[in-house]
């Protein structure tokens, strides 16, 4: 079995960034992108605050192009997802993946990524990038002067509500449960109560994203009163948490109460060989630019790690 310098596990922002590096480092590179392949910018239709891109880049194309890139250099790509993971550094580990193939490889790089938490309403899912969102950060500034909403009743729903207010004329904060039963900090309600382009909807639930080609309001249920009514608006986002794709992992690498995986000098984990980078390790971030460049750390660690161990690696990463 071929054994490769590096196995990097996952084809978004991260994981392409470090495979770049790597293969410019001439490590034998392996990406295990899994399937579907990209990461969460596969659901993103414009970016405009990735840097090089005077214009703005859909999602999947400068998901397509950073993979061209790393083709380039000779990264070997195979859309797999890895169920399993053993051995050491060692004996080298070995990386199974849900279509029965086996790798093996002396250090891993993990960039899995995060998935953001849905409503699982058909609606919803059919309007994603249309309209409906995950991130206020990535599209708030395509809804200049429009009346959006947001679910939510963490402090990252009223971070991301207080941020839509830069752009929208309104912001509609929907909340499941009552005024006190807000998860969010009292000085982040306080916050947010406060700003007047904000209105709370206290027991509230989305029944159904209205819109054909893209989102023209939501059909809301008082679940205290069981009343049904019609919102008018352009956007919904939705903030009800991440999950991080680590599941496969639980029994190998230590990780945080919230499932993240912990992170120990810089890009290290708590077992030798493994590295982490992107939004695996990083739940306050969760931005492409700041897994790309968390992906650029954990590649030159990789390079270090397999010098200081003497392993005999093909060059070195110029500049």
């Amino acid at each position: 079995m071929k054994i490769y310098d590096v196995i990097i596990l996952g084809g978004g922002p991260s994981g392409l960034t470090a495979a770049i590096y790597t293969s410019r480092a001439k490590l034998n590179t392996l990406v295990l992108a899994g399937n579907p392949a990209g990461g969460q910018l596969m659901w993103t239709t414009e970016v405009e605050n990735f840097p090089g891109f005077v214009d703005g880049i859909m999602g999947p194309e400068l998901i397509e192009n950073m993979r061209k890139q790393a083709l380039r250099f000779e990264t070997e790509i195979k859309d797999e997802n890895v169920v399993n993971i053993t051995g050491s550094v060692k004996d080298n580990f070995t990386l199974k993946t849900d279509n029965g193939d086996e790798y093996a490889t002396k250090t891993i790089i993990i960039a899995t990524g995060a998935s953001a938490k849905w409503l699982n309403i058909e609606s919803e899912q059919k309007l994603r990038g249309k309209g409906v969102s995950a991130c206020a950060t990535c599209d708030a500034f395509f809804f200049k002067n429009k009346v959006v909403a947001i679910v939510g009743a963490g402090d990252a729903a009223m971070e991301e509500a207080m941020y839509l207010t830069r752009f929208a004329s309104k912001v509609y904060t929907l909340v499941r449960g009552s005024k006190e039963e807000m998860r969010a900090s009292k000085i982040m309600q306080e916050e947010a109560l406060a700003n007047e382009k904000i209105e709370f909807l206290f027991n509230t639930e989305v029944k159904e994203v209205l819109g054909e080609n893209f989102v023209t309001g939501l059909k809301l249920l008082n679940n205290k009163t069981n009343e049904e009514k019609d919102l008018e608006l352009n956007g919904l986002f939705v903030a009800i948490g991440h999950n991080p794709n680590t599941k496969f992992l639980e029994s190998l690498i230590d990780l945080e109460p919230n499932g993240y995986i912990k992170v120990k000098d810089n890009t290290k984990t708590s077992v030798e060989g493994i590295f982490v980078s992107g939004d695996v390790g990083d739940y306050k971030y969760r931005q492409a630019i700041s897994a790309a460049g968390m992906g650029c750390m954990a590649a030159l660690d990789v390079e270090k790690y397999l010098k200081s161990k003497g392993h005999a690696v093909r060059g070195t990463t110029t500049y």
